[in-house]
């Protein structure tokens, strides 16, 4: 069979499918390393950085191969891409075998997640960025007019990497998870590749059984147990029993990699960790009054809503959690009921900013990572806060840091004081470890908190207390960054640890 002159509409169609490959493999390697090492701005830059060196490698073996001759470069074109299915197909089972490994042998967070991306998805880019050379240099021989070849090509590539971020984000991952993605992407890599043998004249055995290969083995990484029990738009979702007898259940929510809330089937109003304990407990010491409105920023297991409801005489009790899915398993394993709240599955600002409701308390308790969210800490948000608060409402703000940083805490004071008269930092009564991540709460209102000091129970009673006024005034004073929407280095602030 001789080798086809390929018209170039079919080297466009080509070209667009790899290139839309290619971007759900990098979509999806974010969520991916998310069970292990979160999801935050150090976690995309390490894939984007990866991925486009793989593609540059891969251009650049692409180029070599142009220069040969067409049925040549077509045919090994199609081996690559075998390759690439192969490759892309196994990066799940790859990512749980060198997870623990990595981890263990790298301390430092950023090379651990360098180490991680490059380990599952450095090899799918190199191999999904060769044909892109290979079909530009046959597109611009064989065409009519090799400028507009070119063009056609190229803007093929962008196409098809704008159809694949678009799929991968708002379709395949929130549909088929992240695994079912991947070998859909090895069964496109498959179907690519034995065009190109097509296009090169012969299809050999070889390939047939290497492409029955790589898609066993895709279906081989399908069967292999997944670290979420459910995969949402947003998170890896699992549900741990913790329970230490079988008549008393309790489960913890980690979202990605973090613990996000814990419960009880039997207390709802007992809290399991020391930023639960200090938000219930000062919601109810700084309310205007029993039955006091609330809303929380962030949902997570639900456990403060929950106990709220559990209490006689309780306001109206309003919960923004941005993720369907969490409130979902809030319900099926967290014993939360819906009926007890107003849920509103949106980002809690859009939520505030949308409704002119005023509150007596405002809860924030939302993360990515360990962060708050970027647009969650800004003057601006905390502007809109005080307008939906009532005259003696409070904000409550959940914020972690290092004991010996403590940048992202003063940077919070510095903006929060721009927007409320008095601000208070609440923290266990305990001496710290040197370096320890440690859990603060921001009481922020137009009046202080009637008691200095109290003891909750998280879950075995403890002694919390506010820092001393000189105390919150030399963290104010470490520098002058206030936090707007137009800046806000929460990352950089927070900085990279290992824990």
């Amino acid at each position: 069979m001789n080798t086809r002159i390929p018209p170039l509409w079919l080297l466009v169609f080509l070209q667009t499918v790899v290139s839309a490959a290619s971007l759900v493999v990098e979509i999806v390697a974010g969520r991916m390393l998310a069970p292990y090492v979160g999801m935050s701005l150090y976690t995309w830059t390490a894939v984007i950085a990866v991925v486009l060196a793989g593609f540059s490698v891969g251009h650049w073996w692409g180029g070599l191969m142009a220069s040969k001759p067409q049925e040549t470069a077509l045919r090994q074109t199609g081996w690559v891409l075998i390759a690439a299915a192969l490759s892309t197909g196994l990066a799940v089972v790859v990512l749980q075998g060198i997870a623990n490994p990595v981890m263990s042998a790298i301390s430092h967070p950023l090379g651990a997640i360098i180490a991680l991306c490059t380990g599952a998805f450095f090899l799918p880019s190199l191999f999904a960025g060769v044909p892109a050379p290979v079909l530009a240099q046959i597109g611009a021989s064989t065409a009519p007019d090799s400028g507009r070849a070119l063009g056609a090509l190229f803007a093929a590539g962008a196409i098809g990497a704008i159809a694949g971020t678009l799929l991968a984000g708002f379709v395949f991952i929130s549909y088929l998870g992240s695994t079912l993605t991947l070998a859909l992407v090895a069964l496109v890599y498959v179907a690519m590749a034995l065009l190109s043998f097509w296009l090169a004249g012969r299809l050999p055995r070889a390939a047939l059984l290497a492409s029955i290969i790589s898609l066993a083995f895709a279906g081989y990484a399908l069967a292999t147990p997944s670290p979420c029990d459910t995969e949402s738009k947003y998170f890896c979702i699992r549900s741990i029993d913790v329970s230490e007898t079988k008549d008393d259940p309790i489960r913890m929510m980690v979202l990605d990699h973090l613990v996000h809330g814990t419960s009880s089937a039997n207390d709802p109003t007992l809290m399991y960790t020391d930023h639960s304990a200090m938000l219930d407990a000062l919601a109810e010491l700084r309310a205007p009054r029993q039955n006091f409105s609330s809303f929380f920023i962030g949902g997570g297991s639900f456990s403060m809503p929950r106990a709220i409801a559990a209490r006689e005489d309780h306001g109206p009790i309003t919960v923004a959690e941005v993720d369907p899915e969490v409130t979902n398993i809030a319900v099926r394993d967290f014993w939360f009921d819906p009926a007890s709240s107003q849920v509103l599955h949106v980002d809690a600002r859009v939520a505030l900013a949308r409704d002119p409701a005023r509150y007596d308390i405002i809860i924030g308790d939302a993360f990515t990572d360990i962060a708050v969210p970027q647009h969650l800490i800004t003057q601006e948000f905390f502007e809109l806060v005080r307008e939906r608060l009532t005259p003696e409402g409070s904000y409550l703000m959940n914020v972690v840091d290092y004991e010996d940083n403590l940048q992202t805490l003063g940077a919070m004071l510095r903006t929060l004081e721009t927007v409320f008269p008095v601000l208070e930092v609440w923290v266990e009564q305990r001496q710290p470890v040197k370096g320890e991540r440690m859990v603060f709460i921001i009481a922020a209102g137009n009046a202080a908190t009637p008691e200095s000091s109290f003891i909750t129970r998280a879950p075995d009673p403890a002694r919390f207390g506010a820092l001393s006024d000189t105390m919150v005034a030399s963290l104010k004073a470490r520098d002058s960054l206030i936090l707007t929407d137009d800046f806000a280095p929460i990352d950089r602030l927070m900085g990279l640890r290992a824990d």
